[in-house]
């Protein structure tokens, strides 16, 4: 199989690289640059590596730097933002800031005859973010491209096949971003299209078996898409040997422990316990209001109840979580930026005491995911629904979490997501829910003043969850929501609706 390296050098769009290249079926893995060296990239065989953008400038010691060797490897490369600088630099060229200005945002590029540029306009709008720029390319070494405030907005060496553009291709404000990406993928490295979800899974599972045999595994399902297609892969690599427990902690949406229990337990036959643990999680985040504390918390607890059940079923020897790979970068693993921990990266306390951590979905992507559930039959019921944070209604909720809150909220939550459904909108938003915030503000019913809470109704669209646009709700269904939530739900006196996209703000509130 061809690869492809992503070489981190601290961007937050290095997944969003990956996932385009694999959007071609090309598979890509990402790498941070202080952990892997260029003999290891030789040693690994890969048809090309796409350097990352990121925040320093190359003249920073504190700054990401790496082997200039890594340019005479023989591999193809292409620098993004900070990648093509990064590139320039350790080639001999000159960095500089932006006499006239930083460039952010849709900017017109012009193009020049290159393969880099095949069946690319001359011009047309890509996407800048950046400070730095190269101002004198390194010998050997030509400008491809350029903007009104950029004169060298991509470089090349075709000779050592070395190419760096200045712009994000990997956005879709690019408008010919994925030409680019392709042209660098297939006519510059050569890699053949043979990424596919059912080699995923045939890999998985021969890995799983031999890995695992013998071993008890417990899973820790949380009742996502994502813990849910772990389960139904692991169950089918050593069936009997993986128990799943399902920690009902109280904080789920309405009906879904139901639905959950129903849908992997009976239909599927895989070894279900469920665990009735929501006293147990709410005294834990009693008087509790900040959401890194909350996931912290829940990410603890989550691994105290699996343990507490492995000691119940006698020895068990491994975990299985849910991962997926932008949960590890949200997360901060590697040298990422940490946004916000998930429950089971950034949560998991250190004394753990299960001999191993086994995560079969952490190089997939959400649709990657959603895919391999189709792949292996798992009902559409299940892998369509709305994705769901580990830690559940815990960070929809502003403030303290009460019983009296997570009632409402289960409430609003279902009225929204209905009548999102009933006006056939659930396949075209991504993901659609309700916040309960802390505020409340007084209203009037009838002759009578009241005093309830504000929910938030917050829906996006998005191929990849790295970046979301808000959703354009028409306003009649927005008008239905809204008046059946202040309605027939005592203790909510009103409701907003969220039109902020990501980033800045990320898709969930906490």
């Amino acid at each position: 199989m061809d690869k492809i390296l992503i070489l981190d050098f601290g961007g937050q769009y290095s997944m969003l690289i990956a996932r385009r290249v694999r959007a071609e079926q090309v598979y890509a893995e990402i790498k941070a640059y202080s952990k892997i060296t260029p003999l290891e990239i030789k040693e690994n065989g890969y048809k090309g590596i796409i350097f990352t953008g990121g925040p320093n400038s190359v003249y920073d010691t504190a700054s990401p730097h790496y082997d200039p060797a890594i340019l005479d490897a023989g591999i193809p490369i292409l620098g993004i933002c900070y990648g093509a600088q990064l590139m320039a630099y350790m080639a001999g060229g000159t960095i500089g800031s932006a006499e006239d200005g930083s460039e952010y945002g849709k900017t017109t590029v012009f193009t020049q005859d290159n393969i880099l540029f095949k069946e690319v306009a001359r011009e047309s709008i890509c996407w800048m973010s950046h400070t730095d720029l190269v101002e004198i390319p390194p010998d050997g070494f030509s400008v491809i491209a350029h903007t009104e405030k950029c004169p060298c907005a991509a470089i090349c060496d075709n000779d050592r096949k070395l190419y760096g553009v200045q712009f994000h291709p990997e956005v879709t404000h690019t408008d010919y971003g994925r030409q680019i990406l392709c042209n660098f993928i297939f006519s510059i490295c050569g890699c053949k299209a043979d990424w596919k979800t059912e080699n995923f899974i045939e890999n998985s599972i021969k890995k799983y078996r031999e890995k695992l045999a013998g071993k008890k595994v417990l899973l820790a399902l949380s009742g996502g898409v994502d813990s849910s297609v772990a389960a139904v892969l692991l169950h089918r690599a050593i069936g009997k040997n993986l128990i799943c427990v399902f920690v009902d902690h109280g904080l789920l949406r309405k009906g879904e422990g139901d639905f959950v229990q129903e849908t992997l337990g009976t239909q599927l036959g895989i070894n279900l316990i469920r665990v009735n643990a929501q006293d147990r999680f709410l005294n834990k985040l009693a008087g509790i209001t900040d959401p890194e504390q909350k996931r912290k918390i829940i990410g603890e607890e989550f691994v105290r109840v699996f343990e507490d059940e492995a000691q119940k079923l006698g020895k068990i020897d491994v975990l299985a979580q849910g991962t997926i790979y932008p949960d590890v970068i949200e997360s901060g693993k590697g040298d990422s930026a940490v946004i916000k921990s998930h429950h089971n990266v950034g949560g998991l306390p250190s004394n753990i005491r299960f001999e191993e951590i086994v995560e079969p979905l952490a190089d997939l992507f959400k649709d990657e995911v959603r895919n391999t559930g189709i792949k292996l039959k798992i009902p559409h019921e299940l892998i369509w629904r709305q994705p769901f944070p580990g830690p559940g209604l815990a960070v929809r909720i502003i403030g303290q979490i009460t019983k009296e809150k997570l009632e409402l909220l289960r409430d609003a939550d279902a009225v929204f997501r209905q009548e999102i459904e009933k006006a056939e909108l659930n396949k075209s938003i991504n993901q659609y829910f309700a916040v309960l915030t802390d505020l409340r503000s007084v209203g009037v019913m009838g002759d009578f003043r009241t005093y309830g809470y504000t929910v938030v109704l917050r829906a996006v669209t998005t191929d990849d969850f790295m970046t979301a646009e808000w959703a354009k709700i028409p306003y009649d269904v927005l008008e239905k929501a809204g008046s059946r939530i202040t309605n027939e739900i005592k203790g909510i006196g009103r409701v907003v609706y969220d039109i902020t996209s990501k980033p800045p703000a990320t898709v969930e509130w906490e």
